[in-house]
């Protein structure tokens, strides 16, 4: 369905910060992309949404094709009719406005009050805490509830691509659970196909079928999310694992990525 091909991202004519990054994925398929803080994750998704221009950057080299199309000249706008939404870090959603109208706001694509209504439900049956509080300020929603509610918003444009960039970012780990609960559902029944950019590797890889580990732009691994689970050093780098060294018991020790020597 989506399929990125070599692109290079640079940022005001000068810095590159992207290197010939490729990845796919299928039609409802579940992607996840991991990396450090600067590792390019977000600047990946937003090659792909179209919301590189307002931060003066742009893909100056490769292709984004998306259901055989290639998108690289059309709009943010355009690429959501195509399908294609992101949820961005940090939740953004319109304070001022209750949930439903949060909810409502998202389906102006949508000609009919009840097209809306009818996705405004779907909703609602995904995240029961939004029902709950339909009709309280969205700025005082806790942070689990208001990134359900940028995540529901997502939904109302009926996307083929979800792509979420940490969503869970300065939550409890019991919403996390529940929030990652409802996206790996979401995939399933509406087979709507996931790009989920994530530091949470141990949340994400938990939900998705196969994952690319990122790095300084480039794409240094891809594997099945299993496996990638089971390597040694993803485990002691992106997954906790770096608690079986002993350091007291090593004079010298210094981590090592074996994909970099």
């Amino acid at each position: 369905m989506l399929e990125l091909e070599n692109i290079e991202v640079v940022y005001d004519r000068v810095f590159l910060a992207i290197k010939g990054v490729s990845l796919r994925v299928s039609e409802g398929g579940a992607v996840a992309l991991l990396g450090a803080n600067g590792a390019g994750k977000s600047t990946t998704l937003k090659a792909i949404s179209g919301l590189l221009k307002p931060e003066r950057g742009e893909v100056t080299r490769g292709r984004v094709r998306f259901r055989g199309q290639d998108i690289g000249e059309l709009t943010a706008a355009q690429r959501v009719r195509c399908g294609i939404v992101q949820v961005l870090e940090g939740r953004r959603v319109f304070g001022h406005l209750t949930p439903a109208e949060n909810l409502i706001a998202a389906a102006s694509m949508h000609r009919g009050a009840q097209k809306a209504a009818e996705l405004k439900d779907m909703v609602f049956s995904f995240f029961p805490r939004l029902a709950e509080r339909a009709q309280t300020r969205a700025g005082y929603l806790s942070g689990g509830e208001q990134q359900m509610l940028a995540i529901g918003r997502a939904l109302m444009t009926e996307p083929r691509l979800l792509m979420l960039d940490e969503p869970s970012l300065g939550l409890a780990p019991y919403l996390v659970d529940e929030i990652f609960a409802t996206i790996s559902r979401i995939n399933r029944e509406k087979k709507m196909g996931l790009l989920l950019v994530e530091q949470n590797a141990t949340a994400a890889l938990d939900i998705v079928d196969e994952a690319y580990l990122i790095e300084n732009g480039r794409i240094v691994m891809h594997d099945r999310a299993a496996t990638l689970k089971e390597n040694p050093d993803v485990q002691e780098f992106y997954l906790g694992g770096a608690g079986r060294v002993n350091y007291h018991a090593v004079k010298h020790y210094r981590r090592r990525k074996r994909w970099l020597a």
